[in-house]
């Protein structure tokens, strides 16, 4: 699910605040709020390995054939 699902889903309380500060401010608060709630990474260690690109099967390292 995308970062800002949770925000985009409550475009309705969002119209309408008035300028377009207030908007920003509410969808940073909405934002923040939904953060409260999301999953933490397990594998917090192995991000490092994402960001290199190396690739995964089943959880685990692929070695290179």
């Amino acid at each position: 699910e995308s970062t800002f699902a949770t925000v985009r889903h409550r475009t309705r309380q969002t119209k309408g605040c008035g300028s377009r500060l207030a908007t920003l401010t509410m969808v940073f608060k909405l934002a923040r709020q939904a953060g409260k709630h999301w999953r933490r990474i397990n594998a917090h260690k192995l991000i490092t390995y994402v960001i290199e690109g190396v690739k995964f099967v089943d959880g685990e390292i692929k070695e290179a054939a």
